[in-house]
């Protein structure tokens, strides 16, 4: 298996991430379509997406037995693609739970700060990792503000998995970030269960838009 893949147990992780997210997109857009709304098909094309680019770009990156050249230059598109699924959930829960300024608003802020982040993140990749992981952290909880609006269209069900993502992706990047060794397990670090809690994350997030925000 080492001579396939660079990192196996990461590399597996988020390739079968891709297939699922692959598998995401298109249940989300076949529903989104038959709302026959315009703003439901392109909130579920930017979410599906970002999945498939985040998970696909991470499998890559893992996988791959290269130069050293060619391997920094996937583990820049994979970070950056953290901000690019980041933006995208958003889309699902600004387009159709929200309405007037505020949609926009948080749309709108949202997507800058990925772009500044995918910007960041390609010019000064060796930026110290507290860094990206407050604003991973940052944006993911900017939803807060607007958990009113939100609760009165996604419900008790809605929030509760929504919340669940924003908890698992918020474990999973405070082990990103502290590498803590009680985590180690039969070649298991710190990484590896960083992806696990990043599916969760991403499953949750996928629950909340499915069934109740479509």
């Amino acid at each position: 298996m080492n001579s396939i893949f660079r990192e196996p147990i990461n590399a597996l992780t988020h390739l079968a991430g891709a297939v699922l997210a692959f598998v995401a997109l298109i249940a989300m857009t076949v529903k989104a379509s038959m709302l026959g709304e315009p703003l439901a098909i392109m909130a579920a094309i930017l979410f599906g997406i970002s999945l498939v680019f985040l998970y696909l770009s991470s499998g890559l990156y893992h996988s791959i037995i290269a130069s050293p050249n060619v391997i920094a230059f996937f583990r820049r598109i994979d970070h950056a693609m953290i901000y690019a699924l980041i933006a995208g959930t958003y889309a699902p829960l600004t387009l159709l739970a929200l309405e007037g300024p505020t949609r926009w608003v948080l749309f709108g802020t949202v997507h800058a700060l990925a772009l500044f982040g995918i910007v960041f993140k390609l010019v000064w990749f060796h930026a110290p990792r507290f860094l990206s992981t407050a604003l991973y952290i940052g944006m993911g909880w900017l939803s807060v503000f607007f958990i009113g609006p939100l609760h009165s269209v996604i419900g008790n069900a809605g929030i509760f998995w929504l919340v669940l993502g924003g908890v698992m992706y918020t474990v999973g990047g405070l082990i990103y970030g502290f590498k803590p060794k009680f985590v180690n397990w039969r070649g298991w670090g710190f990484h590896e269960v960083f992806h696990l809690f990043i599916l969760f994350g991403s499953f949750a997030h996928f629950v909340c838009v499915f069934w109740y925000v479509f």
